[in-house]
């Protein structure tokens, strides 16, 4: 992890120091604001009911009992955003501070934290210009709520901003683990009633914090369909959600060039097609539209067309994939249309990352539960086996559950059913939302009101309340006290890391912290014992595996020597 920062902030500093040039349009960005001149800016009047109920003229937010903040919001792009913010404020100040001070653990010193602010600004500078007014005047409306902590960072509207644009940044610097996503559909002869059902897990990890407060939101637009997102403070865009007409959006990264420029945040493109769009047609034409920064599969559903296809977006190609005489359809993180058939990067990726194997698990998920049901595609989100059910560590990446999802949900588009994970990561209640209901008809008096219907909930699952579960969050606790201790060149007691093997035992990657520690202590023989253990766990990348081998050919010409 340490060397990947380094080489990154390396390439940061070079970029930086020969863009200087490019401060004029790099100051344009920064004091562009939209034009909102048709808006009134007036912040409306917050009314607290309780520590978890709060009204405005145009909203309400709740706080449900499986720990959910329900967020219902209408009216012009201003009051949406105005609205948001009004309501939302402490839990977007938390995810503001929580993204933000994963910048402060990656990248500990001042010096680079300023390279890294100047290059973000540099890096950022186009993205206004490729996004859509109305979502701009949303963010601007949301901005009036941003942290005063962080103004030296920028000026709260750009700043929220570039912050749309943290999936992408997050993706383009995948090496640094922060996406990793798994969906898939059903539908016909492989579901119980023949209606189409999607699942999917969003892996976009920035911190446990950051996962705390997720928000289930109801957007009823003045323009456009009213939709359902699910979300965290402070974000306005899409990563999973579906509208009144069944058009449901989610997003899986592909493998990515690093970008020189950003432009239009895939959020926001998705953002748009569940807005406007109520067929694939409609959607595909949306997403053909943008420009992108990164490269991205759309996993799009529609109830009208009554099949699901994958958008794969990057920023010199475009592909759709739909798969032909079957009923299923399967999307990890590699890109299946022709369109990419010959990519040399996506086939790389394929072969050296854990993708191909989640897909393949997928797969074989699908096989064993020929007829699919909500629950049982809960139970698939959930699984935390490897290939044949093999025992592979909990939180191994090639797992479906890597025990640190932001969320898992659950698609049922032709009912406009939906079912949003509880906390902790997908093992909580599903909750269940009818968008009949709540998108039934349009909302003259704003009452805060019950929008889940927990008649059609799903049960926790179990496993939270075993040893199994308990050891692996003493393991993560651990993990990140080692860690901590090896980054600032401490001692650590060597009993620790025969603890940390204990309550993960089929983790290959505790016999590998504990392999590198002994390596760089002189222990050789030690430390390939630890490396030879590894080797006999489910390893998640190829590159991990070489890295392993790698380390084993020096000590054994260390010892031979």
């Amino acid at each position: 992890m340490k060397l990947k920062v380094n080489f990154f902030f390396s390439t940061v500093v070079a970029f930086t120091l020969s863009t200087l040039l490019f401060s004029c349009s790099v100051s344009k960005s920064l004091k562009n604001v939209p034009d909102i001149s048709n808006y009134s800016l007036e912040k409306p009047e917050r009314i607290k009911i309780s520590d978890t109920s709060y009204i405005t003229q145009n909203g309400f937010l709740n706080k449900n009992k499986q720990g959910l903040w329900e967020l219902y919001v209408k009216g012009n792009p201003m009051q949406l955003g105005l609205a948001t913010g009004a309501l939302t404020q402490e839990l977007f100040h938390k995810q503001e501070n929580a993204l933000l001070s994963k910048v402060d653990e990656l990248v500990p010193s001042k010096t680079k934290q300023y390279l890294l602010r100047k290059f973000l600004a540099w890096f950022n500078r186009k993205m206004y210009l490729n996004i859509n007014e109305d979502f701009k005047s949303e963010i601007y409306g949301l901005s009036q709520y941003a942290s005063p902590k962080y103004q030296h960072i920028a000026e709260p509207y750009p700043r929220i901003l570039y912050l749309h644009g943290a999936h992408d940044i997050g993706h383009a610097l995948q090496d640094l683990a922060l996406v990793g996503c798994s969906s898939f559909a059903a539908w016909g002869d492989k579901t119980q009633d023949g209606n189409l059902i999607i699942g999917r897990n969003l892996d976009f990890y920035a911190g446990d914090t950051f996962a705390e407060d997720k928000i289930i939101a109801f957007i009823e637009p003045d323009k456009g369909h009213p939709f359902m997102s699910v979300t965290w403070g402070g974000m306005l865009g899409v990563v999973s959600g579906m509208n009144n007409q069944g058009l449901t959006v989610t997003i899986n990264a592909g493998k990515s060039k690093f970008p020189l420029v950003a432009k239009t945040p895939i959020s926001l493109v998705t953002r748009e097609i569940l807005q406007y769009a109520s067929t694939i047609e409609e959607a595909i034409a949306i997403a053909k539209s943008k420009e992108v920064f990164v490269s991205e599969s759309i996993f799009v559903g529609s109830a009208k067309d009554k099949e699901v296809v994958l958008i794969e977006v990057s920023p010199k190609n475009f592909g759709v994939y739909k798969v032909e005489n079957q009923n299923t359809l399967v999307c990890s993180n590699h890109f299946q249309s022709a369109a990419y058939a010959n990519d040399e990067k996506n086939q790389k990726h394929i072969i050296e990352s854990h993708s191909q194997y989640r897909y393949e698990r997928m797969e074989e998920l699908l096989q064993e539960n020929p007829k699919v049901t909500p629950e049982i595609a809960v139970d698939i989100l959930r699984n935390k086996e490897g290939l044949d059910d093999k025992e592979i560590g909990y939180g191994n990446e090639k797992a479906l559950n890597q025990l640190l999802a932001h969320h898992g949900i659950v698609f049922k588009p032709e009912e406009l059913l939906v079912w949003v994970s509880s906390n902790p990561y997908q093992l909580g209640e599903f909750v269940a939302y009818d968008l009949n209901t709540i998108f039934k008809e349009k909302v003259k008096n704003i009452e805060p009101r019950q929008l889940a219907n927990n008649d059609l909930a799903i049960a926790k699952d179990t496993f939270q309340f075993t040893d199994a579960f308990a050891n692996y969050e003493a393991y993560r606790t651990l993990k990140h006290t080692i860690e901590k201790a090896i980054n600032k060149e401490e001692k650590v007691d060597l009993q620790l890391f025969k603890e940390l093997q204990k309550k993960n035992p089929n983790h290959w990657e505790s016999y590998y912290i504990s392999g590198k520690y002994l390596y760089e202590q002189g222990y050789f023989r030690a430390a390939l014992a630890e490396f030879n253990s590894a080797k006999t766990k489910e390893i998640t990348t190829l590159v991990d595996q070489e890295n392993i081998e790698e380390y084993i050919r020096k000590i054994k010409r260390k010892i031979d020597a």
